[in-house]
């Protein structure tokens, strides 16, 4: 079989079953370990999978930069949204990460509603300046590819808030990769973030599910529910209900 033909079934099998084992496709194929590892390390270096002890993961589309990012899945992301910020009760304190998942879920937050929101992302502290609810904004180096605050200052500055809830964004939602994101800066900044808040949902528009990205964020038992905007009967909702999972459907 010529690689690009073997990639092309590669890919078909990540779409498929959601993961590959190196091992076992070799057998099936007759080909060594070592052929397949490469056309793995061939898919990833094209952004096309994640590279993982024993096979892959389907990469996330999520990773791309932030102004192309605005134009991947957002109905998905408005019913996100719109079930997110219906969390939010009156009063409350939330964190939210940046992200067009979490414009989203500003856009659908009342108005008038009072409480507070404390974000390191200034396009989602610009969103919210016609709302009624106090805004505090975390500062440090601005990691342009997503539009957020991230490094020392900004976990420093973090370590000192306290929240009710927190919008957690990321890439990848896998059942078996966790959750993850693309920069190891921004992960720990997430993982910091989470630490401040008393309970952390997950925005799960339904091009994240399934996928993984580079670096890991925080285990599927570290968070309360995934918002997911996919339908029960869908496989990934399947195994990630199998892995321990609470999941808020959208629809």
């Amino acid at each position: 079989m010529l690689a690009a033909a073997r990639r092309d079934l590669l890919l078909d099998r990540l779409r498929r079953d959601g993961r590959i084992v190196a091992k076992e496709i070799a057998a099936e194929l007759g080909l060594s370990e070592d052929s397949i590892r490469r056309d793995l390390r061939d898919l990833d270096a094209a952004g096309l999978a994640v590279r993982v002890y024993g096979g892959a993961l389907p990469a996330s589309p999520a990773v791309v930069d932030y102004a192309a990012r605005t134009g991947v899945a957002p109905d998905s992301k408005r019913r996100v949204g719109a079930a997110a910020a219906a969390l939010i009760e009156p009063g409350a304190t939330a964190i939210l990460d940046g992200g067009t998942t979490s414009l989203a879920l500003v856009a659908a937050l009342p108005r008038t509603q009072p409480g507070t929101i404390i974000t390191h992302s200034p396009t989602i502290a610009a969103a919210l300046l016609d709302h009624a609810v106090d805004v505090f904004l975390i500062g440090g180096q601005l990691f342009k590819h997503s539009a957020v605050a991230c490094g020392a200052a900004a976990v420093e500055a973090a370590n000192r808030i306290s929240a009710d809830l927190f919008f957690l964004g990321v890439t990848g939602i896998h059942a078996t990769a966790g959750l993850t994101t693309g920069d190891a800066d921004e992960a720990a900044m997430k993982r910091t973030l989470a630490a401040r808040a008393a309970d952390t949902y997950v925005l799960g528009s339904d091009e994240k599910i399934g996928t993984a990205s580079r670096y890991g964020v925080l285990g599927l038992d570290a968070v309360t529910a995934i918002i997911a905007d996919i339908p029960d009967t869908d496989p990934g909702a399947r195994e990630l209900v199998e892995a321990g999972v609470a999941l808020i459907h959208t629809r």
